[in-house]
């Protein structure tokens, strides 16, 4: 078989072929990568030259090159372009890849020469960023069995190749039972409420499906918010947010909870073999925080304080909704309602009257045009470029001096190989090797309003935050300047990868920025400054609540992980007792967060959930330096990438910020910027 994964890619930058791409190219270049990589991985334990940094640490960086692309191209499509055939597929290579991987930290020749380096070398003779690979690559046997008796390390393969399956098990039910859900609406009095555009893509989502007379409704978040959020039918409301809540915690085949359980005592016990008391001790020694304790007080401390607004801003929008509707005990189908509406009264402001002026194709311009300011950056259409799928665009990304910086890959809309959500990714690290500085490939993947016959896609406030928020990820990739594609980009602890992403979105909150791109889809007439006003003025309404969900889903992460879960049986009962203490609507025994919480079940936050707050400190507290010098200011823009989005994890994250700002985070200026300060 010609199988163009195993080629040469004579493609522009060598990027993905995705076009050749098919289906049955995939088992065979994960079995030939493996071959290769288990080759690398032998010319290095085997070889009888002394142990040095380059013909060890560097050979084992640099070793499976063929393997890592395989796998980029394929578990990203797995996100984002699945289907049956890619999913078994997956099923099938995961253990073989988890094996792989056990064969390599398991190697005791391969780990005695890391070893000797790590004890023995000149560390003086070493880069600052050639220490920090060599400290890596030894925790990285260390910390996955290197050290263990041999009958614990066959426990261990057990354990990860059985985590392996789960994690992805669990995935494919959460896409199934989003793919699955219709909710279909047949009276158009039963959309009293709800925006026209909300309307005319339901209407569009029936009609695909040959019911030109109703509106359909999905479980996707462009779908799912317009309704929640306008629908006057609390009945209706209800309906669809249980359905949404529900999500593989129904009595069917798609059911998560087994899952969940196994997967928390799995976890727990690969901690335990490693000498650690939990899952989040063994995570933690990595990040940021470094101890579950340090996260548990973080997420208390920032509860003791925002939980008083939160209680406050609850009491009032339940009198709201009772003064309103005679509604006596406000439920989760009444929160965003009652919210809007609040909001309208309040600030006579609502987001609808914002979409027309966020034009999907203006925002992204507006996004591209900030990236220029700030960090001189060119995005460029590339036609000659393949994407995957014919909503993906494709950019060449320059610099001032019209060099190469990267290939950005673009997505926006939702659809049914599609997970849920949005994040970054990347197709190809960057890092130097032979003198060369291999560039990356990044992507963003979004699930944002789609456009209809005669409205282009007209995003929500939200939506705009995402798309900065996913680009700053983005950048964070793409501007990568390190030796090492092991500590490149987003290669950081994970309570400091939020940092860019969560800096970006700044951005959209203020009037010189709105100002580039914020203009009518119709008449291109630009935002009104009391519109403007408006965004600000009510950024930080029910920002305690806001503040207080984010806790919450901190400490449910918490209550998985930090804890032995051996004994746990009923997943609702420990999600229960986990969001007591935040609690403010009435608990639904119907519904369930731990069985759809892809992040930290399937994705890479488990013990990790509490970083997007961890990071809005230090977001907070860059971008109150950025507003001193002037949200465009070249000097701290220039310092920002010098000393954070080029540096990856080249050192200790806090002596990055440290660097960058002149002095270490302070809370404050995430309570000052988010009303919480009384």
């Amino acid at each position: 078989m010609n199988n163009p994964l195993l080629s040469v890619f004579n493609t522009p930058y060598t990027t993905a072929p995705f076009s050749k791409i098919k289906n049955e190219h995939y088992l065979p270049a994960f079995e030939e990568g493996i071959r290769l990589a288990k080759a690398d991985i032998a010319a290095i334990a085997e070889s009888r030259d002394e142990p040095t940094f380059e013909n060890t640490i560097e050979s084992l960086e640099f070793s499976g090159v063929i393997l890592e692309r395989i796998s980029s191209i394929f578990f990203n499509l797995n996100s984002a372009e699945t289907n049956d055939d890619i999913q078994k597929i997956a099923q099938q290579v995961s253990p073989k890849l988890t094996a792989f991987s056990n064969d390599v930290s398991l190697n005791e020749a391969l780990f005695n020469r890391v070893r000797e380096i790590y004890n023995t070398i000149d560390r003086s003779i070493l880069s600052k960023e050639q220490e920090t690979l060599l400290d890596k690559k030894y925790k990285s046997f260390a910390r996955n069995g290197a050290n263990l008796e041999e009958e614990d390390k066959t426990i261990l393969r057990d354990i990860d190749t059985r985590l392996s399956k789960l994690k992805l098990s669990f995935g494919e039910n959460v896409l199934a039972e989003t793919n699955v859900y219709e909710f279909w609406i047949n009276k158009e009095e039963q959309l009293q409420g709800l925006p026209e555009g909300a309307i005319q893509a339901a209407k569009a989502r029936a009609e695909q499906k040959g019911k030109s007379e109703s509106w359909l409704f999905t479980l996707d978040y462009p779908s799912y918010i317009p309704f929640m959020t306008y629908v006057e039918d609390r009945e209706l409301r209800k309906e669809l947010s249980i359905a949404f809540g529900s999500k593989a915690f129904k009595k069917n085949d798609k059911n998560n909870e087994a899952n969940v359980l196994e997967i928390a005592k799995l976890r727990y016990q690969r901690a335990k073999l490693l000498g650690y008391n939990s899952h989040a001790h063994y995570v933690l020694e990595e990040r940021m925080a470094e101890t579950p304790d340090a996260v548990i007080d973080f997420l208390e401390d920032l509860k003791s304080k925002s939980k008083p607004f939160a209680q406050e801003e609850f009491n009032a929008l339940e009198a709201y909704a009772k003064q309103l509707d005679g509604i006596d005990k406000l439920q989760a189908w009444d929160g965003a309602y009652y919210t809007e509406k609040l909001k309208m009264e309040k600030f006579s402001f609502n987001e609808e009257a914002l979409k027309p002026y966020l034009k999907l194709e203006n925002c992204i311009d507006g996004m591209f045009e900030v990236a220029h300011r700030l960090f001189n950056l060119t995005f460029t259409l590339a036609e000659d470029i393949d994407g995957y799928h014919e909503d993906v665009n494709v950019y060449r990304v320059t610099n001032e001096k019209g060099e190469f910086i990267s290939v950005f890959y673009t997505d926006y809309f939702p659809r049914a190989g599609k997970r849920g959500g949005a994040w970054m990714t990347s197709y190809k690290p960057q890092f130097v090797k032979d003198g060369e500085n291999s560039r990356p490939h990044v992507s963003i993947v979004c699930n944002f309003t789609p456009p209809t016959g005669d409205q282009p896609s007209l995003l929500t406030f939200n939506e705009l935050t995402t798309l900065f928020h996913e680009f700053g990820h983005a950048l964070h990739g793409m501007l990568a300047n390190t030796m090492y594609p092991s500590l490149s980009g987003t290669s950081v602890s994970w309570d400091f990868v939020e940092l860019p992403s969560q800096l970006m979105e700044n951005w959209c909150y203020e009037k010189e920025t709105l100002d580039l791109f914020a203009k009518h889809y119709e008449t291109g007439e630009g935002i009104p400054f009391e519109l403007v006003e408006k965004i600000k003025a009510s950024s930080t309404f029910m920002e305690g609540m806001k503040t207080l969900r984010q806790i919450s889903l901190g400490q449910l992460d918490m209550a998985w992980h930090s804890v032995n879960p051996t004994d746990f049986t009923q997943v609702a009962e420990i999600e229960n007792k986990a969001y007591t203490p935040t609690r403010l609507y009435p608990n639904n025994p119907e519904t369930c967060t731990s069985t759809a919480f892809s992040h930290i079940f399937q994705g890479g936050y488990s013990s990790g959930y509490y970083s997007y707050k961890w990071a809005e400190v230090l977001d907070a507290d860059a971008f109150e330096h950025f507003k001193q010098n002037g949200i465009f200011s070249k000097p701290v823009a220039d310092a920002f990438k010098a000393n954070v989005l080029e540096q990856g994890g080249t050192i200790p994250p806090m002596d990055l910020y440290t660097q960058f700002r002149g002095q270490k985070p302070s809370s404050t200026a995430l309570l000052k910027r988010a009303g919480l300060l009384k």
